[in-house]
């Protein structure tokens, strides 16, 4: 099994920043993508970014030139840098991982979340 720990949620003011961070651990043989993100009550659950195994990024445009995201592929984490926060980005985030491994026997490419952590930006 795999878990994924999020950490660096909290309060900030508007403009303000927040790093959020999630490290992989378990029983891993390669991650394919990791990433993360972020819902609201009663809203579907939303990609803010993501970055590949090959370091390709996909970025939210809701948060493209404020977010940016990064991967240590040796440490197996992936860190999400929140500048410019508005008050709209107030959400659980949710760390996603794609990792290759054995679940009940067979070896596949399997998707695990982290617990969510929340973000509350103020006006």
């Amino acid at each position: 099994q795999v878990q994924l720990v999020e950490s660096g949620g909290g309060e900030v003011q508007a403009g303000g920043s927040l790093r959020l961070s999630c490290a992989a651990s378990g029983t891993i043989f390669s991650i394919n993508h990791m990433g993360w993100y972020r819902q609201v009550p009663g809203k579907p659950r939303d990609l803010v970014a993501v970055i590949t195994k090959d370091r390709s990024t996909n970025i939210a445009e809701s948060v493209k030139g404020r977010f940016t995201i990064s991967r240590d592929y040796a440490k197996n984490t992936v860190d999400l840098q929140m500048s410019s926060l508005k008050p709209e980005d107030t959400s659980v985030y949710y760390c996603n991982a794609a990792v290759f491994g054995f679940r009940g026997g067979r070896y596949d490419l399997y998707d695990y979340w982290g617990q969510g952590t929340q973000v509350t930006v103020s006006s």
